[in-house]
């Protein structure tokens, strides 16, 4: 019957089910605005069958207060971990491409924070692989978030 999973790798004998040969597009960190067209636009394969994408935007509220605003700040070092965690995205899953941003300096409310595409041959490894990104990535990265209240009061978050 076509189409159907050889025994021996099912679902990976087509060279577009498995990992691209080089799918990292696009990392950075960036003190612009971000932009999801160009994020999409890095995770285009022909081989890709499902593309997730992740905006993280600044929202007006945190824990039941009220957000006036917001600052990300990065260590140095948030590109090359930005990298680590990309590749093991990667050696996780079948990616077909991957794009991660993440905005740096002062935000206001409703600005993007954060841009994650991937693209795999399926669905479902896309939403998966997306998510291991952008999980990780909020996790890991040494990106640090100053928040300022309606109250006057702030806080940082990871630091």
């Amino acid at each position: 019957m076509s189409g159907t999973c050889s025994a021996s790798s099912p679902g990976r004998d087509h060279p577009g089910e498995r990992a691209a040969a080089d799918p990292i597009r696009l990392l950075a960190i960036r003190d612009t605005p971000l932009s999801v067209d160009e994020v999409f636009t890095a995770v285009g394969d022909a081989a890709a069958g499902g593309t997730a994408l992740f905006v993280g935007t600044v929202r007006s509220h945190d824990s039941g207060a009220d957000v006036e605003g917001l600052g990300y700040s990065a260590h140095p070092s948030a590109e090359a971990e930005m990298r680590r965690i990309a590749e093991k995205v990667i050696a996780d899953f079948p990616v077909r491409a991957l794009a991660a941003v993440h905005r740096v300096g002062d935000l206001r409310i409703g600005d993007l924070a954060v841009v994650v595409a991937v693209s795999c041959p399926h669905r479902g490894e896309a939403f998966d692989a997306c998510r291991k990104m952008i999980d990780d990535l909020k996790h890991e990265v040494p990106i640090w978030k100053h928040q300022t209240f309606a109250d006057g009061t702030e806080e940082w978050v990871g630091a």
